[in-house]
């Protein structure tokens, strides 16, 4: 048990340095959003479970985010931000994801940021590519490694040693039918919120990620011991994010501070939802991120939260 312990430390660290090195490579090009936020939800993902859901497709952890990029940047660079601009970039990307016949939510995130934060260069989905590629070639190595320790030990034993079930469920394709509808009224009505009060990140693009993972698979318990503190867990994970941005440097140095910070709270609250981390990373992306962001995020997750728990009782009663 406690070298699986001191195996997912070991994981943990290579996410974090990883993140570093992303961070660095975003300085060194002079492009903020070659750090797409959504890398540190994935790269947790993929690397602590090489047999996860979103680890068994390669090839699609790749197109769809870069597909769904090129979509929203292209979409940034011919209309004006707008909740129908959301809505149809969101449409789209569930499109692209549903004829790669995955589940890579992120893609989502990954067309919507540029349009939120008003990102205009095409090196931006290039970027994107160059980063989850190298995050495949991790993972295939991260793969063999993993291998090599199951041969030593049952399937059992591993899932029971700290790889849950209810991250394979929430990342798997929507069951239910009516999932499409409530995430596209939710988009709309928080969008809605966004564009009418000027805060555009009150709908931060993971928060749709969450969304389609909760609405998407309302039936999946235990992603969370008590759900009603989400709010209050993103909003910690984002304060934390801020303050690495504004009080330490290099920024290499405060995206892997930050990354800590959330892996650390997540892990405190029990939450299991990787889109929650990129939380902490979106700040580095925001030009002049202030107290509103945090605000935003509270504001954002909470309009979720009600969601969620009114369309399960809606569904299941």
């Amino acid at each position: 048990m406690a070298s699986k312990v001191g195996s997912k430390l070991i994981v943990e660290l290579l996410v974090i340095a990883f993140m570093g090195l992303i961070a660095y490579a975003a300085h060194l090009s002079g492009m903020a959003v070659v750090l797409f936020p959504e890398l540190a939800a994935v790269s947790h993902d993929v690397l602590l479970r090489p047999q996860g859901e979103w680890a068994r497709q390669p090839i699609q952890l790749v197109l769809a985010p870069t597909l769904t990029a090129a979509f929203g940047l292209f979409c940034t660079r011919h209309l004006h931000y707008s909740v129908w601009g959301i809505l149809l970039i969101v449409v789209v990307s569930l499109v692209v994801i549903k004829l790669l016949r995955c589940s890579i939510s992120p893609a989502i995130s990954a067309a919507v940021l540029p349009f939120v934060l008003s990102e205009r260069g095409w090196l931006y989905p290039l970027a994107i590519f160059f980063d989850l590629s190298l995050l495949v070639l991790i993972l295939m190595l991260r793969k063999r490694e993993h291998f090599c320790t199951c041969t030593h030990s049952s399937t059992k034993t591993v899932r029971a040693q700290g790889f849950p079930e209810v991250l394979d469920a929430l990342e798997a394709a929507p069951g239910n039918r009516s999932w499409v509808i409530a995430l596209l009224g939710f988009v709309l009505v928080v969008g809605s919120a966004a564009q009418f009060t000027g805060l555009r990140l009150i709908l931060f693009p993971p928060l749709i990620v969450m969304g389609y993972e909760l609405l998407g698979h309302p039936e999946v318990p235990g992603w969370m011991r008590r759900p009603v503190l989400l709010p209050f867990v993103c909003m910690l994970t984002a304060g934390a994010g801020l303050l690495a941005q504004h009080m330490l440097h290099p920024a290499s140095v405060a995206v892997m501070i930050a990354v800590l910070c959330s892996v650390g709270i997540l892990r405190f609250f029990d939450l299991h939802m990787p889109p929650a981390l990129a939380i902490g990373v979106l700040p580095f992306v925001i030009h002049s991120p202030d107290y509103r962001y945090v605000l935003s995020v509270f504001l954002g997750t909470v309009a979720l939260t009600l969601s969620h728990m009114g369309y399960k009782r809606l569904l299941f009663s």
